[in-house]
């Protein structure tokens, strides 16, 4: 992009002040704010006049789910099915992995961080361990595609290759970085980082295909024949990945997505719940979730919500194609963003000063067109590490590691 086609296009969206600094910068400086101004969709930022209106939730209705007691009577069958799909190459895993280990007191990617004992063992190396169970049953490698973020990409490439990829083998390991969106005051204007470069943060957790897409993987999934993505979150060291009877259970159900769900420890569990919203598949965040909501029953007597999602999804690839050509409600999220004062001078706010715009796998769900909730046993498949310590902590996760027969 030219300064001139940069101007043009940052005057259409009345944000110019993107180039307040630009004489001062050296060459590749210019050039690199020039490509981020070229990359940068500004479409989004006029939906900062009136965040309110960007999503509004539909009629809640209860989504029955696929309960342990009938997965179990069915596993054999279910299992050969998804074996089928994952030997004819027909499901790849996606990793979520765009995070830092901040709140663990880490400078590195999470997946980096060391959740070991009486030796290394990191969060990546579980995930890779918890996907070569279901490789070696197989018979065959499935794809895998790691989502980095701008912070995180270079020491997570460089961690996989150094470990050998936990021998797992590179030519089916498929690295790319997540898209990003401007952050802006509460006027849509998007504030600048640096003098060089604009304020910006990931696209979200519903981005993920859409950057995939970005990144030109999308020929070598067609050349590739791959027709469902597992989707799941670097965060929780006992997520099962192409878990073959989940992947079963979805294909036989005829359903364009799956979800891996828990039965909640209370009413008031911090977890999404699935749902139907105007009849379609969605799923209700703990703060929509009413007290009318907490408190229903269904037909058995039993909480009508009360299966919250573990980030751990199977997506079809033609409906994912669908929802691409679409559109994806927008999320504003407002935040405290460090950004250059009048002056140009880095300050770090103390309380939220503008909006981050973010698309969400809910509304994913949302557009398909069936989901099937599969719910897992808690303790065997959801260990999230968010914190040092406490619930959902290092330590907990620790815990639930060795209670399945983790050494660390």
């Amino acid at each position: 992009m030219t300064l001139e086609e940069a101007k043009a296009k940052l005057e259409k969206f009345g944000q110019m002040q993107v180039l307040k600094y630009y004489d001062e910068l050296d060459d590749a400086s210019k050039k690199s704010l020039l490509d981020q101004i070229d990359a940068t969709d500004m479409s989004i930022q006029a939906n900062a006049a009136h965040p309110e209106d960007l999503v509004k939730r539909g009629a809640i209705t209860p989504l029955e789910c696929m309960e342990i007691a009938e997965i179990e009577s069915r596993a054999s069958e279910f299992e050969k099915t998804g074996l089928d799909a994952i030997k004819s190459g027909k499901v790849a895993a996606l990793l979520l992995a765009g995070g830092m280990g901040t709140r663990l007191g880490s400078d590195d990617p999470k997946g980096m961080y060391n959740v070991g004992k009486t030796r290394n063992l990191y969060i990546f190396e579980c995930l890779i361990n918890n996907l070569k169970k279901v490789t070696d049953k197989a018979g065959a490698f499935i794809h895998l595609y790691i989502m980095t973020s701008e912070k995180n990409n270079d020491a997570t490439v460089r961690f996989f290759k150094e470990k050998n990829y936990f021998g797992y083998p590179g030519e089916y390991v498929h690295f790319f970085m997540q898209s990003m969106a401007a952050a802006t005051d509460y006027e849509g204007k998007i504030y600048l980082e640096e003098k060089g470069r604009m304020a910006t943060s990931p696209n979200g957790n519903g981005g993920w295909f859409v950057s995939l897409v970005n990144a030109g993987l999308l020929d070598g999934v067609h050349a590739n024949g791959i027709e469902w993505f597992n989707v799941f979150a670097v965060d929780n060291v006992l997520q099962q990945i192409a878990d073959p009877v989940f992947v079963g259970a979805t294909i036989s159900r005829k359903c364009t997505v799956g979800a891996k769900v828990v039965k909640k420890a209370a009413p008031d569990e911090k977890v999404g719940v699935i749902c139907l919203e105007d009849g379609r598949p969605s799923i209700v965040e703990y703060y929509d979730l009413t007290e009318d909501l907490m408190n229903a029953k269904n037909e058995k007597g039993d909480p009508a919500y009360n299966f919250g999602v573990i980030l751990n999804y199977l997506f079809a690839t033609e409906q994912l194609e669908r929802i691409l050509n679409g559109s994806l409600p927008l999320h504003i999220v407002e935040k405290k963003i460090p950004c250059l004062d009048e002056n140009g001078n880095l300050i770090k706010p103390e309380s939220p000063n503008g909006y981050k715009y973010e698309n969400l796998v809910l509304d994913m769900i949302h557009q398909c067109d069936s989901c099937l909730p599969f719910e897992v046993i808690r303790e065997k498949e959801f260990a999230p590490i968010k914190n040092k310590t406490g619930v959902d902590s290092v330590e907990s996760a620790q815990a639930l590691l060795e209670k399945n027969g983790v050494i660390l």
